[in-house]
């Protein structure tokens, strides 16, 4: 069973040269491409990665904490983004086994 989260997150791109740089600087993750658009998928793409990566590592938790992310205790209504901010969604996806469903541990 294929489980899917989706991280929102505040990015900019800007024109360096002939490079557009993109970057989500509440993970400091960057990339480049030759236009905006491929600038933009590349980093989805390295968010992605990251965030994986430091999942398998058993890092993730300590990662989000050192760049300032706290756990809010409420939950609240989805509201529309900031004006004049952008993001991109980042999926994060997961492989869960049949087996894994019926011990969950929570």
């Amino acid at each position: 069973m294929r489980i899917e989260f989706t991280v929102k997150l505040p990015f900019e791109i800007k024109k360096n040269g002939r490079y557009y740089v993109s970057c989500c600087p509440v993970l400091d993750v960057g990339s480049q491409a030759t236009t905006r658009k491929k600038a933009k998928e590349n980093l989805i793409e390295a968010v992605g990665l990251f965030l994986v990566s430091c999942f398998e590592r058993g890092t993730l938790d300590q990662v989000l904490k050192d760049c300032g992310f706290k756990p809010l205790h409420t939950i609240k209504k989805l509201t529309k983004r900031a004006p004049g901010r952008d993001e991109i969604e980042v999926p994060f996806p997961f492989q869960v086994s049949k087996a894994s469903l019926s011990r969950c541990h929570a």
